[in-house]
């Protein structure tokens, strides 16, 4: 291995961008199963949320037992809570959503959520957002927008709800970035895995709680499964760098959900999807350099 290969692979920039875009890469699959359980198979989405999170906490059980119940202690047990709630109330607006709005389109959407984590990351946690982070946000913005066109007749209301999702998941984002100064990795998922269940659980019975069977079951333990390793991997990104700077890097969630979705249910995008793609793309693996570029200097 040579010098710069190993530079790549000690360096915390890489690390922090390689859980997010593996992270993107399981939330896809789980996009897909999701919209199938939410659109084709009409299953009712507050208990398709319950569901897939409670499989998530029994998959989680071989984790569980081996971590035993020191993997629960903590100091801030209201900051998990409140994390979890707001990551809670973000799935049943993504699944809901998700039930009239095309995978695309829906992560176009929900790409407004570094807007949320960096200006929170910067009152609240008090990273600095240098010029570097602020570009690569705005341009993959930009390109999700060049996607989206909001302006065409073709837009609906419905769409909004990917909208508060990433309101919604932005907070909860903030409060996973702060909780990882003083918590491992895996007292934060177990944490989510173990509060989501019961949380899911009133919203479900509130809204009408329902059972799957065939493929609607074989969905659901597909999606518990994606869940935690897509939420793990999610974890170990914003355990490896700052939260204004991996988020820029799920912004790749949108030509991964776009292939996905274009493969599975044969959604094709207009050609501005390209360029938008490009943008997104460009911005993250800018930011990445500019990162890296900093850790060597300051080293």
């Amino acid at each position: 291995m040579n010098q710069s290969s190993l530079t790549l692979s000690r360096s915390r920039a890489f690390a922090g961008a390689s859980y997010m875009v593996l992270a993107g890469i399981a939330f896809a699959l789980l996009n897909v199963a999701t919209q199938w359980l939410a659109m084709t198979l009409a299953f009712p989405p507050a208990s398709a949320a319950f569901w897939q999170y409670g499989f998530a906490l029994v998959l989680s059980l071989p984790l569980l037992f081996k971590l035993g119940l020191r993997a629960m202690r903590t100091r801030y047990p209201w900051r998990h809570l409140l994390r979890v709630l707001l990551a809670a109330l973000g799935v049943q607006a993504w699944v809901t959503g998700l039930a009239t709005v095309p995978i695309w389109q829906a992560i176009a959407l929900v790409m407004t959520s570094p807007f949320f984590i960096i200006i929170g990351a910067r009152l609240f946690l008090g990273e600095s957002v240098g010029w570097p982070r602020w570009v690569a946000t705005l341009v993959g913005f930009v390109g999700a927008m060049i996607i989206l066109q909001p302006w065409a007749d073709t837009f609906s209301v419905a769409a909004l709800l990917p909208i508060l999702s990433a309101l919604l998941w932005g907070g909860s984002s903030l409060l996973m970035k702060n909780l990882t100064a003083f918590e491992p990795p895996e007292t934060i998922t177990v944490w989510l895995l173990v509060l989501l269940t019961p949380i899911n659980a009133g919203l479900a019975f509130a809204s009408g709680f329902a059972v799957p069977t065939g493929l609607a079951l074989a969905l659901l333990l597909a999606a518990g499964l994606l869940t935690v390793v897509g939420q793990y991997l999610l974890t170990l990104a914003y355990n490896a760098a700052d939260a204004a700077y991996v988020q820029p890097f799920d912004d790749l969630k949108l030509p991964l959900n776009v292939l996905a979705g274009w493969l599975v249910f044969g959604y094709a995008p207009a050609g501005y999807l390209w360029l938008g793609a490009l943008l997104i793309l460009g911005a993250s693996l800018f930011l990445m350099t500019a990162e890296m570029r900093k850790e060597r200097t300051s080293a």
